[in-house]
């Protein structure tokens, strides 16, 4: 089958066209009845809420045996945890602490898989936060949503691959699936070009709360494109997935009320589901195979990245991301980790 990569680009232009083909254009794949997850133990990270949850229920409802729900607020993960351990009693539910923006909180966290977990089948990173204001944060001096649905989702990526790698049953690559956003392909980017590029995020006269969602969508995409050249699918199959325009999450509650109001109506007339959305998620964790390694999985389908990472200017700046990136990650050994695989 045809990885993302050898696709040609989609160059036909977002709204409307590409938006009203995922959106009332697309034929679910439900996943099949007799999918069976006894005995695997499998990660979801912002799991008390909207997608993450939903996916949470849908893995359990295929007999997955050991959940581990990864929140940021304990106590919100253990209000969601209680229901679905009165719906699914045979299961293995727990709840542990992740803190997205910050670093330390990863590092203990995948210290805590490693101790506590013998085996570990499948990890989802849906924590992410959207169309937030201008915020930096303190601990890494990075803004705020290149640091959640970049930087940590990236660290944690490569922190998680080796227990992946190993804790998998003998011939079964662990799964890792990192959700991203077709909104990437709208983008603006306005600081691609500068060097170095991870602090230019910092400079508040070109943010932009819309297009800093769509680049640190972005952001991900390119640096997955090199760090799937670097990962085997033997060791670890890695994949993004795309939900489509979902309704149900806290995704824009930070927008202004007349943009809620509006995205309100969107939603009513276009939006999908959190419980189809989900079965997106399930889809590209469980039921795709090796096939889907460096891949983006949106509509059910591989999909083709968007056409700036085809080009020589997105090349120049996926290999500046990358070089910069794995410097941020030097006091983790993320370089080391990827070589070893």
């Amino acid at each position: 089958m045809v990885s993302s990569k050898d696709l040609a680009p989609n160059t036909a232009p977002f709204f409307p066209n590409q938006f009203i083909k995922n959106q009332f254009r697309t034929k679910p794949h439900p996943t099949p009845e007799d999918t069976n997850l006894s005995g695997q133990v499998m990660i979801v990270t912002g799991s008390n809420t909207g997608l993450g949850l939903e996916c949470s229920k849908q893995l359990l409802g295929h007999k997955l045996s050991h959940l581990i729900m990864a929140v940021r607020s304990v106590d919100k993960g253990e209000a969601a945890a209680a229901p679905l351990r009165k719906q699914f009693p045979s299961a293995k539910i727990s709840v542990w602490p992740l803190d997205m923006t910050s670093y330390e909180s990863l590092q203990q966290f995948v210290a805590r898989v490693e101790m506590d977990l013998p085996r570990l089948d499948v990890a989802v990173l849906n924590a992410g936060i959207g169309f937030q204001p201008f915020t930096i944060v303190k601990a890494t001096n990075r803004e705020q949503t290149v640091q959640v649905n970049y930087l940590s989702t990236m660290l944690l990526a490569i922190l998680l691959l080796p227990a992946l790698a190993k804790k998998s049953p003998p011939g079964k690559p662990g799964r890792l699936t990192i959700s991203t956003a077709m909104l990437s392909a709208t983008a603006k980017f306005p600081n691609k070009n500068k060097v170095p590029l991870l602090p230019s995020f910092n400079d508040e006269s070109i943010f932009d709360m819309s297009d800093m969602y769509a680049t640190s969508k972005l952001l991900g995409q390119l640096f997955l494109w090199k760090l799937t050249d670097a990962v085997s699918a033997d060791n670890v199959v890695i994949n993004m997935v795309e939900p489509g325009f979902i309704k149900g999450t806290d995704l824009h509650r930070e927008r202004p009320g007349m943009v809620q109001f509006m995205l309100g109506m969107m939603k009513a007339a276009a939006a999908r589901t959190v419980q189809l959305g989900a079965t997106a998620y399930v889809d590209a964790a469980v039921v795709k195979g090796k096939e889907s390694h460096g891949c983006i999985l949106g509509n059910w389908e591989i999909e083709p990245y968007v056409p700036f990472e085809y080009s020589a200017e997105g090349k120049k700046v996926m290999e500046q991301l990358w070089t910069e990136t794995l410097a941020e990650f030097s006091f983790a050994k993320a370089e080391q980790i990827i070589k070893s695989l």
